[in-house]
Parts: structure tokens; C-alpha cells; sequence
């Protein structure tokens, strides 16, 4: 059974950093393209960034060059570093399977103060 636990996020300011983390279990960690998603109520989940096996990163326009994904197979985890944050970064932040979706994590949420 895929087990995925979202943590690090909070409450932060206008330019503040949190990073995030994704613990994985009951997959094959290291063969699968992982991203980070996030959502805020009303709207629909988002693609942040992903990241494969292999390191190869894309990001979402809204966030390049302040947010990097990163993983660690050896810890079956996945990590958001996210930098100079905005309000408008608010929201639940999910990790899952990039190309075959498992069941949703509880995420966790990420609040911008302006």
C-alpha cells in the first residue's frame, strides 16, 4: 500500500522560505517521476514541480528560480525548497506520482502572510 506523508509547511511572511518534505512508502521510489502539487479551495490541483528518477527537474512558470525541487531515493523522499514566497504561493501543498497518481496524502498547508 503507497503511503505518502506531506510535512513543513506553515505560516510564514511575504519573502519567507519553508521546505517541505515528502516521505514515501510501499512504491518503488527511485524509478518514478515525483512532483509537487498544491491547491486552494475552489480551484483545482496544480502542478508545482517534478522531478525524475534521474534528477531532472521542471517547474511551474509561477515559481521559477524561487522554488527547487530535490529528492533523495536512498530515503524514498522528495523535497520542496521554497524561497521569496508570496501570498498568492498559499494554499495545500501535495507530493504524488507524477505520471500515475496514488491516493492523495493530507498535504500540508502553506500560508503566505502580506
Amino acid at each position: 500500500q503507497v503511503q505518502l506523508v506531506e510535512s513543513g509547511g506553515g505560516l510564514v511572511q511575504t519573502g519567507g522560505s519553508l521546505r517541505l518534505s515528502c516521505a514515501a512508502s510501499g512504491m518503488i521510489f527511485s524509478s518514478n517521476t515525483m512532483g509537487w502539487f498544491r491547491q486552494v479551495p475552489g480551484k483545482q490541483r496544480e502542478l508545482v514541480a517534478r522531478i525524475t528518477g534521474g534528477g531532472f527537474t521542471v517547474y511551474a512558470d509561477s515559481v521559477k528560480g524561487r522554488f527547487t525541487i530535490s529528492r533523495d531515493n536512498a530515503k524514498n523522499s522528495v523535497y520542496l525548497q521554497m524561497n521569496s514566497l508570496k501570498p498568492e504561493d498559499s494554499a495545500v501543498y501535495y507530493c504524488n506520482v507524477y505520471h500515475r497518481p496514488v491516493d492523495w496524502g493530507q498535504g500540508t498547508q502553506v500560508t503566505v502572510s502580506s
